[in-house]
């Protein structure tokens, strides 16, 4: 039985300054940091710093970083991620069975569409009685929201947080609903979104953004949308109908 801590730490979108002071006191806390890594064409460690990485950096160093390469976009070969799963499992498993505390470094927040999901589950399988934890980090759709001024909900509104790695027809239904609709991971169906949007008669409205606090940074009114593939990780965000005035879903 294990009496390691396992904490996943949520580091935002990319901007460093937007880790919470609790996030930052757990990754200087932790005995190592581990970071998510895609693999390179031999399987091995792609060598290009992930965005989680990158933030980790301006708060621990570079020593305490340990590097894990994760199948993060290998959706069509299961026994490839399967395999490239079970290895990252067993480094981190190695890693906890030597420290304390390890921490692991997700953009976003660990409990929204993360790595770190993952990562439990097969921790819990390999050691345990190890002790989960969470350090939830402010979500791409918040800083888009703050950067582009949207305003996501109001009153009796809903949200819908839709990845569209599930496929355009799950996202022109959540259009056709109320409220408020954010679509993560989206780039690469851009063209598919654009006609969800106009087919909705939502596109006026919604704007979207990629590299949101880094030197690359685009937000963009999602009516300039065209056929190109935007980067992986672009958010949208198509704000709910609002003509009742102010108050006036209340």
């Amino acid at each position: 039985m294990s009496s390691s801590r396992l904490i996943g730490v949520g580091v935002g979108p990319g901007d460093p300054e937007l880790v919470t002071v609790k996030g930052v006191n757990a990754l200087r806390a932790a005995d190592v940091v581990v970071v998510p890594v895609m693999a390179g064409s031999d399987g091995n460690d792609g060598g290009e710093p992930g965005r989680a990485e990158a933030t980790v950096l301006h708060y621990v160093p570079e020593e305490k970083v340990v590097r894990v390469v994760f199948a993060l976009n290998e959706r069509t070969d299961r026994a490839r991620r399967e395999a490239a799963w079970d290895a990252a499992g067993e480094r981190v498993a190695e890693l906890l069975r030597g420290h304390s505390t390890v921490a692991f470094a997700t953009i976003g927040d660990p409990n929204v569409y993360s790595t770190f999901t993952y990562l439990a589950q097969t921790i819990g399988e390999s050691l345990p009685g190890t002790v989960v934890e969470t350090v939830p980090g402010i979500t791409a759709m918040q800083d888009l929201a703050a950067r582009s001024g949207a305003v996501l909900t109001e009153g009796t509104e809903p949200l819908t947080l839709v990845p569209v790695t599930a496929g355009a027809t799950v996202l022109k239904e959540a259009l056709s609903g109320p409220g408020t609709v954010v679509a993560y991971k989206f780039g690469r169906q851009a063209r598919e979104v654009a006609e969800a949007l106009r087919e909705t008669g939502r596109i006026e409205d919604a704007v979207w953004g990629s590299a949101l606090g880094l030197a690359e940074e685009s937000i963009q009114s999602a009516a300039g949308l065209g056929d190109a593939p935007l980067p992986y990780l672009s958010t949208l965000i198509a704000p709910a109908r609002r003509d009742g005035g102010r108050g006036g879903k209340l």
